[in-house]
């Protein structure tokens, strides 16, 4: 088992889906076995518009040939690892590249750079994890959150304490501590809906600084959803309620659909954005993807 780098583009030829899976040819095949059972970083190359660069960390549960396109193999990734990163990791940054493998031995970018799949060694795994999960400046808990704290699978929690990797073994145990995947999660669905609840269009901040939005899961943890941000959206109290218990839903176009069943469908159009519509990021790849909204609307919203 290793630790790998694969390389995913946003407009990729392949039949990928970073959660779930990750298509190649048959030419990476020893490369990607040898990261069965282990993280993997996925990366967008830098010719990619808008790059996200290294943009999130998953784990290979099998790989298998594609039952779908001779010559072609999948890697499938465990359910429930997949995390994306809060903080944009780049290539390069101040102090040069992140992922020294890359570099030859007179410190040039060398041909390895632009491998699919590449090995990548325990020092750059956890450079790179550690710049894009480090919670720099850590939200204040919302109105009444503080006294709720707990302590669960030995990581104490703090209002402001920083996500701090000490070591290889602590890193891969908080990529799989649900209480640390909630808190990535929340951040990174706030961060880029702006604080701003998708159906009502409302933003409030508490007196503390803190957002009184909830970073809900369109398809939620408990049947395989996803910590991944097009399985998210941004939700105040009242709505993430409605939403969880069918009451209102998002068609592929985003238009908010209220339920039939609803006791008071006047209320919840009062309480929706005159616009109709969810408000989302203006990035595609930050969006609710039509597939998890799919699910939502067959396994949630009362029709």
């Amino acid at each position: 088992m290793g630790f790998g780098v694969f390389i995913h583009r946003s407009d990729s030829i392949y039949d990928d889906s970073p959660a779930e899976q990750y298509q190649f040819p048959s030419q990476y095949l020893g490369r990607v076995r040898a990261c069965l059972g282990d993280w993997i970083i996925y990366y967008e190359p830098r010719k990619v518009a808008a790059t996200r660069g290294y943009f999130a960390v998953a784990k290979v549960a099998e790989v298998i040939p594609d039952p779908k396109a001779p010559g072609m193999y999948l890697a499938l990734i465990e359910p429930g690892s997949y995390l994306d990163f809060i903080n944009p990791a780049p290539f390069s940054g101040t102090e040069g590249v992140v992922e020294r493998g890359v570099l030859n031995e007179e410190g040039r970018i060398s041909g390895r750079a632009q491998s699919a799949v590449r090995p990548i060694s325990s020092a750059d795994f956890n450079r790179i994890v550690g710049i894009g999960l480090n919670e720099q400046e850590p939200e204040l808990p919302r109105t009444g959150e503080l006294d709720a704290r707990i302590s669960v699978e030995g990581f104490g929690e703090g209002a402001q304490t920083p996500f701090v990797f000490e070591q290889e073994r602590n890193r891969v145990m908080q990529l799989s501590s649900r209480i640390v995947r909630d808190r990535l999660f929340r951040r990174l669905v706030v961060q880029a809906y702006d604080k701003r609840c998708a159906i009502t269009g409302l933003k409030l901040i508490n007196g503390g600084g803190r957002a009184e939005v909830d970073a809900a899961h369109i398809r939620p943890v408990e049947v395989n959803g996803p910590d991944i941000l097009t399985n998210g959206i941004a939700l105040s109290g009242t709505a993430h309620w409605m939403f969880d218990r069918g009451l209102i839903s998002l068609s592929d176009d985003l238009d908010i659909l209220v339920s039939r069943h609803a006791n008071d469908p006047d209320s919840i159009q009062g309480l929706i954005n005159k616009t109709g519509r969810a408000i989302v990021p203006t990035r595609a790849f930050e969006r609710p993807h039509p597939h998890f909204l799919r699910w939502h609307r067959e396994n949630c919203f009362k029709q």
